[in-house]
């Protein structure tokens, strides 16, 4: 397996550099991105036993498929490992139910607030909470062992390793993990951009906040309400009992970020917001947001992979850890200027199912107990904290150009 890994190495080095997918820098880094996920998430599903013929006709495909099918594949292969992980938790928590009616595609189904609801208020609204299935009464500590004692690995959250008084706590992997691995799950709200002004502390959002993630397609995550997660399996509607409007800011602000801040305040949360699902708080692997950047020297051990989770696979809903702010009303979005305007979309095209807009980490090597390393790539063009040290500039800038 040492073998073929560095021929993928060699071939992601090769098609990196490529200008066949270019179209402007932006593009290009995201092309880029889907090429190496590709390769890594395709090596990582042909497994151990895997033979040199397999490996080669992967490469050949990486440097011939369109990106369009490349994603495609991307998005097969993550959900591919999800679905067993999901499983393996399952497994764990709900060993003995038999009975459908206690399932968690019965919780999903419940779970949708109907528009009366919506209309009337919240007595309606309580008899339409979803009900939340029984589980084996195990600690979030307990199920993480048991998850590594099945799947070979799991999450551990203590101080980073990182010699800076800024680093705080890290993400660890117990365990061992081959290439192209699903290491983590980013959790939280997912905002789209129909609903950038009700993220809290709008519109300088990441001034108190730094567990905010944005996906090339501009789907923003807010991972700060999940935190930690919790003991249970419960509703969770992503409240985050902060005031950003009276938290100040970690560094000064100047007059002109007063000003914007005084002149665009967040929406308030209204009847758009959706009522919340039935997730397992307890998720072992709902700690993407803790992976700090690699300090100067080192590399980044895992990479960001976007993931659209489809809601039609009900008896995975629990062990995603995200609900999608507004719900799932289709959306579609002008932009005039730097305004964005929204408008309801009149239906799902056909074929179209609902999905979740997450993020996944996964990783570009093998990794075997030790700190997670998530390239920032923060923009050159805003300041940058004094402990970051890009790990390839160059890309960087393609991320924001």
């Amino acid at each position: 397996m040492a073998f073929l890994f560095n021929k993928f190495q060699e071939a992601i080095k090769t098609l990196a550099k490529s200008p066949s997918f270019a179209r402007d820098p932006r593009h290009l880094q995201f092309d880029a991105d889907v090429n190496r996920l590709f390769l890594y998430t395709s090596y990582n599903r042909l497994g151990k036993h895997s033979e040199e013929k397999d490996a080669e006709e992967i490469i050949e495909l990486a440097s011939k498929a369109s990106v369009t099918d490349q994603q495609k594949q991307v998005q097969q292969n993550v959900h591919y490992q999800l679905k067993h992980i999901c499983k393996s938790m399952d497994s764990i928590l709900r060993p003995d139910t038999k009975d459908p009616s206690q399932s968690p595609s019965d919780a999903y189904n419940n779970s949708r607030r109907s528009g009366l609801s919506l209309a009337v208020g919240t007595g309606v609204a309580a008899a339409n909470k979803p009900a939340v299935p029984a589980t084996r009464p195990l600690t979030r500590t307990e199920l993480s062992n048991k998850f590594r004692d099945q799947f070979g690995y799991t999450l551990d959250i203590k101080p980073s390793l990182i010699p800076h008084k800024d680093a705080g706590q890290g993400l660890f992997l117990s365990g061992e993990a081959n290439v192209g691995a699903v290491l983590a799950i980013y959790p939280g709200v997912i905002y789209s951009p129909a609903y950038y002004r009700y993220i809290p502390g709008y519109p300088i959002i990441d001034a108190c906040n730094s567990y905010l993630i944005t996906r090339y397609d501009g789907t923003i995550i807010n991972a700060k309400p999940w935190h930690l997660g919790g003991e249970t399996r419960e509703v969770w509607d992503g409240s985050d009992p902060v005031d950003y409007n009276t938290t100040p800011p970690k560094s000064p602000e100047s007059n002109s970020d007063r000003a914007w801040r005084m002149l665009n305040k967040p929406l308030q949360k209204s009847g758009c917001e959706n009522f919340g699902d039935v997730l397992e708080r307890r998720n072992p692997l709902a700690f993407g947001h803790f992976a700090n950047h690699p300090p100067g020297g080192s590399a980044p051990n895992v990479m960001i992979c976007p993931y659209d989770f489809p809601l039609t696979e009900k008896d995975m809903r629990a062990y995603i850890p995200n609900i999608a702010f507004g719900g799932e009303e289709p959306v579609t979005m002008k932009r005039f200027g730097s305004f964005w305007f929204k408008s309801r979309a009149p239906g799902k095209q056909t074929g179209e199912s609902p999905v979740l807009r997450t993020l996944v980490l996964v990783s570009t090597r093998s990794v075997c107990d030790e700190e997670l390393f998530l390239n920032y790539r923060y923009s050159s063009s805003k300041g940058r904290p004094e402990w970051y040290t890009p790990v390839d500039e160059e890309e960087d800038k393609r991320r924001w150009s």
